[in-house]
C-alpha cells in the first residue's frame, strides 16, 4: 500500500516538498520520527500546511531538537541519546497511506552507533529517495543507493527535484537499476494545488495507482 519513508541524498535535497506532495496526492498521513532545527522550522507543520492536512494526520515527532544539526549532536547537546527502538509507528499511524520523513540523508549518525538506515530498517516501510536533478547528482544518488541496498532496504525509487534533467535521469536509472518515480520541477508557487499538478504531470501514477489496489486486494 501507499505507505513510504522518505529520505534523501542530503540535506535540504527537497525530501520535505515530496512529503507534502505525496501526502497530498495519496491521501496519506505523514510522521517525522526526528525533528531537528525545530528554533528555524518544522517539518511536520510545513506539510500541514502545503498539504493541507489536518492536526490528526500529522503525528507527533518522537524526538524533537531546537539546533539545525545532525540528530546524534543535537541529541548530545540536549544531554539525551536517540534510542531506535523508540522510532516505531505510533499507534494511530499503522494502517492507512502514511508518509514517514527522515533527517536529513541516508547515513547520517542518530546516536553514537546508529544511522539513519537504522530508523529504515526498524519501520521496514519501503525508501523513496529524494535526489538533486542537478550536477553531482549521480554520484550522489548512486551512493545513497548504494548505502540503503547495503543496509538491506528495500528501494522502491527514486524522486528527481529541481530543473528536468533527461541525461542525469537516464544514468541514475541504468547505473542506480532503479526507477525514477517522478519529478518536481521548480515551481515558482508552492501550495496544495501545485503539488498535485506536479504529480498529475511528473509521477509514475501507475506506480502509485498499483500500490492502491494492492492494499484493496489485501
Amino acid at each position: 500500500m501507499n505507505r513510504f519513508f522518505v529520505t534523501g541524498t542530503d540535506t535540504g535535497v527537497g525530501k520535505t516538498v515530496l512529503s507534502a506532495l505525496l501526502c497530498a496526492a495519496l491521501d496519506a498521513s505523514y510522521w517525522k520520527p526526528i525533528q531537528t532545527g525545530t528554533d528555524e522550522d518544522s517539518d511536520s507543520r510545513t506539510v500541514a500546511g502545503l498539504a493541507e492536512l489536518p492536526a490528526g494526520r500529522i503525528f507527533p515527532e518522537a524526538y524533537r531538537f531546537a539546533p539545525p544539526v545532525s540528530p546524534h549532536l543535537a541529541a548530545r547537546w540536549a544531554g539525551t541519546r536517540i534510542e531506535i527502538s523508540k522510532t516505531q509507528l505510533p499507534v494511530a499511524a499503522r494502517s492507512g497511506a502514511l508518509v514517514v520523513e527522515g533527517a536529513g540523508g541516508v547515513m547520517v549518525p542518530v546516536n553514537e552507533n546508529a544511522l539513519m538506515t537504522d530508523v529504515m530498517r526498524r519501520l521496514a516501510l519501503p525508501v523513496l529517495l529524494a535526489a538533486r536533478s542537478s550536477l553531482g547528482t549521480i554520484n550522489h544518488t548512486l551512493l545513497s543507493l548504494a548505502a540503503l541496498r547495503q543496509a538491506e532496504l528495500h528501494v522502491a525509487g527514486v524522486v528527481m527535484i529541481g530543473e528536468p534533467n533527461a541525461d542525469n535521469r537516464e544514468a541514475i536509472e541504468k547505473y542506480g537499476d532503479v526507477r525514477v518515480l517522478g519529478e518536481i520541477p521548480r515551481l515558482t508557487d508552492l501550495n496544495r494545488a501545485a503539488l498535485l499538478r506536479v504529480f498529475d504531470s511528473h509521477f509514475d501514477r501507475g506506480f502509485f495507482g498499483a500500490q492502491q489496489r494492492k492494499a484493496a486486494q489485501a
